[in-house]
């Protein structure tokens, strides 16, 4: 029932009861006109019974009982010109918010494609078929190809190497040989492999994460949105000086014309509209924000918990270094390697052609190519035995590498380089962190699944004021709500923030104040769970969508508080009976231009630009 009564019917509903009652009382069919303005106030009330009834099951009062009490007091009095405008301008108060969650959800359905729904299964015949996730029992043989990730955790019967970073943080790719056990939620980055499941699609790795993650949603406490607080205090006002008005007076016109006069349209209308301007802003600017909620929530951050691997670095491997043996030209050994690699769909051979096309190397054929799964590439490039692949052995003195990973080049069994590639911070970290202090936020925390000297160099690096390392899952979800609760025992009005890309960021997301997942390459599971998505690959986005969500929130309360400063003009006026109940209405439409103006005005931006 509460999706049927969103629906923007109401709104077709209002406007075309108000439009024919208009047009029949302007000839003369007062009976007719008042049918038509009785049909547009059932709509209005209806709806501000419901979304008055959720708002107090949700522990806050709503905006919306003042229009209650407006159009039921407009009603019994026969004012239903003034019955049928305000319940006109609740309905597209609320149809604008319920437009904007949608439209931000619907730009989420190309981010969240990622998610193994199917299985390919082997047969009797020996041949896969492609079968649902929860049609895969216990024990089955399964096919995972090159490029998927893998649905169900299993053990493998074939070698292969694999991306783990959505699940453990380790940002370069990790060998498995036959016999080793694989996570679901990790992607082949190899050619097909074949598994035998260990655990079904409501027992496995990613389906565990899942559970966390809805568990966290459901402990996160639901935030009370902007309208509703300035209810908090407007409602009681406008009630009391209502009841003032009729006991002094004697007049219940007087007191109903106060209540007209006091429903809070530039809330319902000003702040929904300066919250969808800052969600379309945001979006055109690279971050979907899932609700005005969201919205509100992030524009008041003031602890950020930072994920390492592809949020703050790249998110995969990178050459950072070549070094050669003595006399022997860098640019000749990256020829070999290019030539050799391009025949690979290894994540680390991309990363090696990459190298070598950035640095416009030509490359040429090569045969006999064969590859050794966790080990290396071998081929003839240009009348050369080329090998390359993991080290073997002590290194030489000129090979003093540091890097996370290395790469031994042999050419005709001689090693002649080596390359080192790490997972190199992005160029946009340390200015991204310097502009969310600019932003008023007073902490942020590096917290990642990678081992500890990795973790402390990329701290160093970004100018974190804290890093965690070795973090799994429940361990990144206790530091959260350990800073939640430590900004409620300091009486901070601010939120925690959590920003990551991977499976085990997941629960942290859902678990935050606002959860913000890097969408571009991000697991499905963090873009389900976060609240913002951030759909271009740069944490520089956090920061445009921090500033833009402060001002818009700013925004906000500066159009509402104009609209409800001429609101209580207003209701002043109409207590001395000055304005009946049809004209308070009107005056409010007049407030609400002012405000929706003032909210349309675009908020000026607060990051320094280099």
């Amino acid at each position: 029932m509460g999706s049927f009564l969103r629906g923007y019917w109401f709104v077709t509903v209002a406007v075309l009861s108000l439009a024919s009652g208009l047009t029949l009382l302007a000839n003369h069919h007062t009976d007719a006109a008042n049918w038509a303005f009785g049909v547009s106030a059932l709509v209005g009330f209806i709806l501000s019974i419901q979304w008055l009834i959720e708002a107090i099951r949700q522990g806050a009062l709503g905006s919306d009982v003042l229009a209650a009490i407006s159009i039921a007091a407009t009603a019994i009095t026969g004012e239903w010109i003034a019955s049928s405008v305000i319940a006109l301008m609740l309905a597209s108060g609320r149809a604008l918010e319920t437009w904007a969650e949608g439209r931000a959800h619907a730009q989420l359905g190309a981010l969240l494609a990622r998610a193994p729904r199917e299985v390919h299964l082997f047969g009797a015949d020996g041949a896969p078929r492609t079968v649902a996730l929860s049609e895969v029992e216990l024990g089955s043989r399964i096919l995972v190809r090159s490029g998927e990730v893998v649905p169900l955790d299993g053990t493998l019967l074939t070698k292969g190497t694999f991306d783990e970073s959505a699940l453990t943080g380790e940002p370069l790719p990790v060998y498995r040989a036959e016999g080793e056990e694989v996570a679901s939620g990790v992607v082949n980055t190899d050619g097909g492999v074949e598994l035998i499941t260990t655990q079904t699609s409501t027992t496995s790795t990613y389906a565990a994460l899942v559970r966390l993650v809805e568990q966290a949603q459901a402990e996160s406490a639901g935030s009370v949105r902007l309208a509703n607080r300035w209810a908090a205090w407007f409602v009681p006002f406008a009630v009391v000086l209502s009841v003032g008005t009729w006991l002094i007076s004697g007049s219940y016109a007087y007191a109903i014309a106060v209540i007209v006069a006091a429903t809070p349209c530039p809330l319902i209308l000003a702040v929904p509209v300066a919250i969808i301007a800052g969600m379309s802003k945001a979006a055109s600017r690279g971050a979907i924000i899932k609700g005005g909620a969201a919205l509100e929530l992030l524009a008041r951050a003031r602890v950020i918990l930072m994920d390492k691997t592809g949020t703050l670095t790249q998110g995969g491997p990178e050459v950072s270094r070549v070094v050669c043996d003595n006399n022997i030209e860098i640019e000749w050994v990256l020829g070999l390697v290019g030539s050799l690699e391009q025949h690979s769909p290894h994540v680390v051979a991309k990363a090696l052609v990459g190298h070598t096309m950035i640095h416009n190397i030509k490359l040429s054929p090569a045969t006999d190519v064969t590859e050794e799964h966790g080990h290396g590439l071998s081929g003839m490039v240009d009348g050369h035995l080329v090998k390359v692949g993991q080290p073997v052995g002590a290194l030489p003195d000129w090979a003093d590498l540091t890097e996370a990973l290395l790469v031994a080049v042999e050419v005709d069994g001689t090693l002649v380089a080596m390359i080192g590639l790490d997972d190199p911070v992005r160029e946009e970290s340390q200015r991204t962190i310097e502009q969310l202090r600019s932003l008023g936020v007073t902490k942020t925390i590096l917290v990642s699944g990678d081992r500890r000297s990795t973790v402390e160099a990329v701290a160093a690096s970004v100018g974190v004021d804290a890093y965690y390392a070795d973090c799994k899952p429940e361990q990144k979800l206790e530091l959260l709500h350990a800073e939640k609760a430590a900004l409620n025992s300091e009486g901070v009005t601010g939120t925690v923030i959590a920003i990551g890309d991977g499976i085990n960021d997941a629960p942290a997301l859902a678990a935050a104040d606002v959860g913000v997942a890097m969408g571009a390459r991000g697991a499905t599971a963090a873009s389900e769970a976060a609240d913002v998505v951030i759909i271009e690959d740069s944490i520089g986005h956090l920061a445009i969508a921090v500033d833009i969500a402060q001002g818009a929130r700013n925004r906000a309360l500066q159009a509402s508080g104009v609209g409800m400063a001429l609101a209580i003009g207003a209701m002043l006026v109409s207590a001395f009976g000055i304005l009946n109940a049809t004209e308070a209405a009107i005056s409010q439409e007049l407030i609400d231009a002012s405000a929706i103006l003032s909210a349309l005005v675009p908020a000026a931006s607060r990051l320094k630009r280099r």
